[in-house]
């Protein structure tokens, strides 16, 4: 499983992770494609925008392996602001390509696309 080094481990301040330290013994979690509601609360939506900008920070317009990435928190960017890369995809695999959507990424999370800031 690839580590990517310098990509923040989670939120600051919160429990939102963004990345896991190893791989999980009783399997790869599968990238999903989660539901966003409205009624989210203000937390998670600023969780959701800080990793959509870590993302864009560390990787751009290029595609990346999911390696490390915490499949929870790719879940709810998945199949909208992030997309497979790969054909076929497969979902359980810590090497699998992605890929940010970013005109799609830009109209959910157009803050992420600022300067860079402390999420704190």
């Amino acid at each position: 499983m690839l580590k990517h080094r310098g990509f923040p481990g989670r939120l600051p301040g919160t429990d939102f992770q963004f990345t896991i330290r190893r791989p999980n013994p009783k399997g790869v979690t599968p990238l999903i494609k989660r539901e966003r509601y409205r009624d989210r609360k203000a937390v998670d939506r600023k969780a959701d925008t800080a990793f959509m900008a870590a993302l864009w920070a560390h990787f751009g317009d290029e595609p990346f392996e999911r390696g490390n990435l915490d499949a929870g928190r790719l879940s709810w960017l998945f199949g909208r602001e992030v997309l497979p890369y790969d054909d076929p995809f497969d979902p359980e695999s810590y090497e699998a390509l992605l890929i940010i959507n970013e005109s799609v990424a830009r109209a959910s999370f157009p803050e992420a696309f600022d300067e860079p800031e402390e999420w704190a």
